[in-house]
């Protein structure tokens, strides 16, 4: 199977998307098909487990730079490819119901597609250059989801903010990028990896091809590890942009302008989660740079506490699961920064597939909750879960992984987390400890507000909620994902993952974290509103993001405006002074010329051209000064 199907069928689906958008028919038709069939190649490639490094059959010399444009697939990253494309399709198939009615769905459908190829492309990337065009593919892409409803002031400027906050951390994720491949001399990331981490890599040949340990030590100069710590810190920077991090963590929740559907794939299997699988192609690298272990710690970790204390306060029951996600992330990040040397980074691979479901799961059945009551406000959707079985059990289960209790799929990635947490505070040489204590609290934080969402959504019933007129096609997406979130745990069986067991110490523990926050969720009663008892004054704090919306425009676009104008007077009125001042002074002498050349008094003439001078010299001597 050849990595480049993954991407070229959804990128040719984009292509002849566009081309028919008119026809709704027809681009209904191209993007589930291309979604199914996108995601029957990834299935094929994971059944048959099949490692293997491809590239474009060209090798393109840039200067001294060796750009490859390889490929690789293993079990971890086809698993990942699967679930992308599962996600993906179940978006497009749901879309069909959803959109039905909006005049620019082909043109919506065509950019899902685009966006399902981005993030697969980055999956599969061999090559820095791949990853690097994979990543702003799907920053683009987000940027036209969200702003879909672009008639709403609302949704362009959400589309707008999230744009320009992931590219200003796209600045640190290409300096770092660029920077780790003209080290090594090439974009392939294994020879990169190998660049950079020389010392032992480098000994070991050297020494199994018959060289004394000493020369070996001579031949193999250790690579600069300061230098390689802020090229991994630049790379961070672009990680926590797009994925929502502190301090960059705001703009996710404003995405909720857009579609429903292109929420559930933004949050749950694309963009927001691309971080972890760059993130975990560089750990070898990242595993020997404790300073960068140190930076993405303790940002996820404020992150995903924070963001769950916010989730728990929203208003507005989509923009939680938006705050959720943001936290989450924080989570698979966090099992990267933990896993020390020995410790690969499968636990946070094995959350990001778990979450690609649950999320997706979650999203998609509060996007019919929301059409069915009028909104997403937890006023208007109290009680809309129990409409019908399918809803009632797709939060029941989806908000029980998100809890992370235990057997469900997002329970057993998170113990996998939670377990090599403990592996990194044991080892005590990078930021376990600190992370272990945040994943804890976080994990009770977590238990709360999901409870509060299931109590909302299908304990307050108020009327008889109506579930609307749906396709069967919709009810028969959330029943895929309600199993899949029920035994998806299993995939840790499958060999895709290279976990370690979990012991059953963690597992009651786990128990226990997420009783307490139930606990305290239910202290609100079973008919009132959680965070109405709970957090009542947190609440509008916690609508606002706690004004970090307000502190982005007093700290950076008031400012970036002010230099603007600035540069814009110095602009027109200083340098182009000067142009208008030699344009002046050319055309007095020209005139002065036309009249010399028509016999006028010789004195007058003069005069003129003595007049232009002067300009002249005047002009220049400013321009000097």
């Amino acid at each position: 199977m050849s990595p480049w199907l993954l991407v070229l069928v959804p990128a040719l689906a984009s292509a002849l998307g566009v081309a028919v958008r008119r026809d709704d028919r027809i681009a209904r038709v191209v993007a589930v098909a291309a979604g199914g069939l996108t995601l029957l190649v990834a299935l094929v490639g994971w059944i048959g487990q099949s490692g293997t490094v491809t590239d474009l059959g060209v090798d393109l010399p840039v200067g001294e730079l060796d750009v490859p444009l390889g490929t690789i697939t293993d079990p971890a990253r086809l698993a990942i490819a699967t679930i992308v494309a599962l996600v993906a399709t179940a978006v497009q198939v749901y879309s069909t119901w959803y959109l039905a009615t909006d005049d620019r769905y082909g043109q919506f459908a065509a950019t899902v597609s685009l966006f399902t190829a981005a993030m697969l492309l980055v999956v599969v990337s061999r090559d820095l250059v791949l990853t690097i065009v994979g990543w702003e593919v799907m920053g683009w892409c987000s940027y036209l989801l969200i702003g879909h409803w672009s008639r709403r002031p609302s949704a362009r400027r959400a589309a707008l903010k999230a744009f320009l906050v992931t590219r200003v951390a796209d600045i640190g994720f290409v300096l770092g990028l660029v920077g780790l491949a003209a080290g090594a001399g090439s974009t392939d990331l294994a020879t990169v990896v190998a660049a950079w981490d020389r010392p032992t890599q480098c000994i070991d040949t050297a020494v199994e091809g018959g060289s004394s340990l000493g020369a070996a030590l001579t031949a193999c100069s250790a690579p600069d590890a300061r230098l390689r710590a802020v090229l991994l810190v630049l790379v961070v920077i672009g990680v926590l942009g797009k994925s929502a991090q502190v301090p960059f963590q705001d703009w996710l929740a404003d995405a909720m302008e857009g579609p429903t559907p292109a929420s559930a794939l933004i949050h749950a299997a694309t963009m927001v989660a691309a971080g972890t699988v760059v993130l975990a192609g560089l750990h070898p690298l990242l595993e020997d740079s404790p300073s960068a272990r140190w930076f993405l710690g303790i940002a996820v970790s404020v992150t995903m506490l924070l963001s769950a204390l916010l989730a728990f306060a929203q208003s507005d029951l989509k923009r939680m699961l938006a705050w959720s996600t943001v936290s989450q992330v924080s989570v698979m990040l966090s099992a990267l920064a933990v896993a020390g040397p020995g410790v690969g980074p499968d636990a946070g691979l094995l959350h990001l597939w778990s979450h690609a479901i649950f999320k997706s799961l979650l999203f998609l059945a509060i996007g019919w909750a929301a059409v069915a009551a009028g909104g997403t406000a937890a006023t208007a959707l109290r009680g809309s879960g129990a409409a019908t079985p399918v809803l009632r059990a797709a939060f029941l289960v989806g908000f029980l992984s998100l809890a992370g209790v235990p057997l469900v799929v997002g329970g057993v990635s998170k113990e996998h987390v939670l377990a090599s947490a403990w592996d990194g505070a044991v080892a005590a040489d990078g930021p376990g400890v600190v992370v272990l204590v945040f994943l804890v609290v976080t994990a009770a934080v977590t238990a709360a507000y999901s409870t509060r969402g299931y109590l909302v959504l299908t304990a307050h019933v108020r009327t008889r909620p109506e579930a609307g007129a749906v396709p069967p096609t919709v009810p028969a997406v959330l029943w895929v994902l309600v199993v899949l979130t029920v035994f998806g745990g299993l995939v840790v069986l499958t060999g895709s993952f290279a976990v370690h067991g979990v012991s059953l110490l963690w597992l009651l523990l786990t128990v226990l974290v997420v009783g307490v926050g139930v606990a305290v969720a239910l202290r609100g009663g079973l008919d009132r509103d959680p965070a109405d008892v709970l957090a009542r004054r947190f609440v509008p704090m916690a609508d606002r993001g706690l004004g970090v919306d307000a502190l982005y425009r007093r700290l950076v676009a008031r400012p970036v405006l002010r230099l603007a104008r600035v540069v814009a007077f110095v602009d027109t009125e200083v340098v182009d002074a000067y142009v208008r001042g030699a344009a002046v002074a050319t055309r007095a002498v020209g005139w002065a010329g036309v009249r010399a050349h028509r016999r006028e008094r010789p004195s007058a003439g003069l005069g003129l051209v003595l007049g232009a001078v002067v300009v002249l010299g005047l002009v220049g001597v400013l321009a000097w000064s």
